[in-house]
């Protein structure tokens, strides 16, 4: 298992393994032994320019070899670093950019050149494509940084804000080695595994990926930016490197289960791990029909990037999802604690909605630069004394069973003509509904002072219901004020660079769309 420092944990397995490969892309590939030396040759330079403990280093690199050893030399400086996705707005780097204030960055020479703000910045900038080769007589060893510990900063990743800019969450090196403690009686991971790295490095599903196979021994495949977004090509790539652990997004995996569909090579997972957004249970029907739910487990992991990625466990089943009942989410991995409360802060009973708080190991520092924002969002634990609960802005409810069903976001109940409606309820039943495959539900608002239901779906290839037959199908569970009053029909649902549904860039419905 991981030692408390994050690359700590990594250099052992670099010292025990040095010959098995670390990290592949494409058609080039690093050994653990190699992966070191070169992480360890970079992090000997940030040091050299004043790099230590809490302090920051950004890294905007593309998909490949040199994120890795970027990552982890930054790291064994003894820094935190900040992931900077290249294909993401140039506005929104410069501002993380500017509210991170990095020591360095670390980039490549081609994105140097194409963006206007990596090269006017007035901080060392160090460039992957030279600097992470050792040269000769260059120190390679492990560098030892006095002082540092697991209090000390591992990373900041930015999400989105409620204010329109970013913020970003500041995690520690305890909260990440302790996720993989706190989960390994569940999944058993060890140097035989094969993980993809799908997501984007600034996304924090990644931490999952590279750490859940880095500090096990195992193989990590950097997945092509392309490929990504190409299911079948996808299926294929999991299928040739043998890959056994698969983190999606739910609305990644529905096109991975139709490529399955269209392909006859069988697949290697024991393990599908699913995170960033609720999980419908409908969507799974296809792939039990084609796959062994023993042989390949699927889990449902509800988790936050200020709690450390994680925070529950939930393994699903073929009778989960012939008799769906809403977004199961489980109990809570082993070193943290999840809270259903009301509005006055009091525990819901079983079966009614409140707000999720989670508290334990797992809870970071905070927003970096956002004290009030800190203090709103990160309380203190009415339960246990000295402790801090992290308030989600999530609903749940308590199963008998004692798990938790998701229910959506609290921001995500709109009210309309005086009614609040919870989209998620909406949602839910749309995906019952025969002949669809995904749905999702928004309230619209294109001409001022007149909000709407809107519904988007993808149809099953079977069957492609139109909008009036939807209605009538809606009209047996909710009551008028909650049906859509437009329905439009997608080849596929938009996905962010991070693989979530990307509700801004749904369209606007035309006359075709009215039931």
């Amino acid at each position: 298992l991981p030692v408390d420092l994050v690359h700590a944990g990594f250099e052992a397995q670099a010292a025990q393994r040095p010959h098995a490969i670390a990290v592949s892309f494409e058609d080039q590939q690093l050994s653990y032994g190699a992966l070191n030396a070169r992480a360890n040759a970079l992090a000997h330079r940030l040091i050299a320019l004043g790099v230590g403990p809490d302090d920051r280093v950004a890294i905007c690199v593309e998909r490949g070899l040199d994120m890795l050893v970027g990552v982890l030399a930054i790291l064994k400086a003894g820094a935190g670093y900040v992931p900077l996705d290249p294909v993401y707005p140039e506005e929104r780097l410069a501002y993380m950019l500017q509210d991170s204030a990095p020591m360095a960055v670390l980039t490549q020479a081609a994105l140097q050149a194409s963006l206007p703000l990596l090269r006017d910045l007035q901080r060392p900038v160090l460039l992957l494509d030279a600097s992470s080769h050792a040269r000769a007589g260059e120190e390679t060893g492990n560098p030892v940084v006095p002082g540092l510990g697991t209090q000390h900063l591992a990373y900041v990743i930015y999400t989105s804000g409620s204010t329109g800019q970013p913020k970003g969450v500041m995690v520690e090196h305890g909260h990440v080695s302790r996720l993989f403690t706190a989960t390994q009686a569940q999944f058993g991971f060890d140097e035989r595994d094969v993980w993809t790295l799908f997501h984007s490095f600034a996304f924090d599903f990644s931490v999952w990926e590279i750490w859940g196979a880095l500090l096990h021994g195992g193989r990590l495949v950097v997945v092509p930016a392309l490929c990504t977004r190409m299911p079948l090509e996808f299926y294929d790539l999991l299928v040739r490197e043998q890959v056994t652990v698969l983190n999606q997004t739910p609305s990644a995996f529905r096109g991975l289960i139709a490529a399955q569909q269209q392909r006859s090579d069988a697949h290697h997972l024991r393990v599908v791990v699913f995170g960033g957004e609720a999980l419908e249970l409908p969507m799974l029907v296809p792939w039990f029909e084609r796959n062994d739910g023993e042989r390949t487990r699927l889990v449902n992991m509800y988790g936050i990037t200020e709690i450390t990625v994680h925070a529950t466990y939930r393994r699903i089943t073929e009778s989960d999802v012939r008799a769906p009942r809403g977004s199961p989410i489980g109990q809570a991995i082993a070193d943290l604690q999840l809270y259903v409360l009301d509005t006055a802060g009091e525990p819901s009973p079983i079966g009614v909605t409140g707000e999720l708080y989670v508290g334990g190991a797992g809870v970071v520092r905070g927003y970096l630069h956002r004290p009030e924002l800190t203090a709103a969002r990160f309380l203190q634990d009415p339960f246990h004394a000295g402790a801090r609960l992290y308030r989600t802005g999530d609903l749940g409810r308590w199963l008998p069973d004692g798990s938790l069903e998701y229910l959506g976001r609290n921001d995500f109940q709109v009210k309309i003509r005086g009614f609040r409606i919870e989209l998620g309820e909406i949602e839910a039943r749309l995906a019952a509904c025969a002949g669809v495959r995904e749905a999702v539900v928004i309230a619209r608002e294109d001409n001022p002072g007149d909000k709407r239901l809107v519904a988007y779906l993808v149809a099953t290839p079977e069957q492609v219901p139109d909008a009036a037959a939807l209605r009538l199908q809606l009209q047996q569970d909710l009551p008028e004020y909650m049906l859509p009053s437009a329905f439009v029909r997608l080849a596929a649902l938009p996905l962010t660079a991070n693989g979530k549904l990307d509700r801004q860039a749904l369209p606007a419905p035309d006359h075709t769309a009215v039931a």
